[in-house]
């Protein structure tokens, strides 16, 4: 009756273990056992120039970036990574972001890459710190058809005053990128 009962407990186990291994999807860890949860965070430095230049006046803008990320693609994996950002602003000062229309082309240094469109912008300035936030979707690569966001704060190039002669040419600041479901 021992024995019965032995084998019985064996077997359930058997087949426990079995149905875990064979229920699991693939394609959900990566060589190094992360799983990918298609949440991305990336930050890191960023560095923007306008043409023509920002001033009080709203005016077509066009925007380029380039940025350095370290990215966390899954839990406990971060990879480095780099982007560049460009496109135009059909109405842009050094208080206003409006109708932008701008691609990130994010490569990250495991081979993928992610190609993010922005079609809303909004910008925030205070003083010398200009924040802007861009929202949009991964339309290829890693993240593809999640939101994104964008989120820089900066400061300018040149003194503030520059916003009523010459212009300001470009900032730098901090960015954070985020894409999620």
């Amino acid at each position: 009756m021992i024995g019965r009962r032995r084998t019985a407990v064996a077997l359930s186990s058997l087949i426990l273990v079995g149905s875990s291994w064979a229920g699991a999807p693939a394609g959900q860890a990566d060589e190094g056992g992360h799983r990918d949860t298609g949440v991305v965070l990336c930050t890191g430095d960023s560095d923007s120039t306008f043409d023509p230049p920002l001033t009080l006046e709203a005016r077509p803008t066009g925007i380029s970036v380039t940025a350095r990320y370290t990215c966390t693609v899954a839990p406990g994996r971060n990879v480095p990574a780099t982007s560049t950002l460009e496109g135009v602003s059909p109405s842009s000062s050094c208080v206003t972001l409006s109708g932008a229309r701008l691609t990130e082309i994010v490569q990250y240094a495991d081979g993928k890459r992610s190609v993010i469109a922005y079609d809303d912008g909004t910008t925030l300035r205070v003083l010398n710190v200009q924040t802007i936030r861009l929202t949009g979707r991964v339309v290829e690569g890693r993240g593809k058809g999640q939101s994104a966001q964008r989120t820089v704060p900066s400061l300018a190039d040149g003194l503030p005053t520059e916003c009523l002669s010459t212009g300001l040419r470009g900032s730098s600041g901090q960015a954070q990128l985020e894409v999620h479901p």
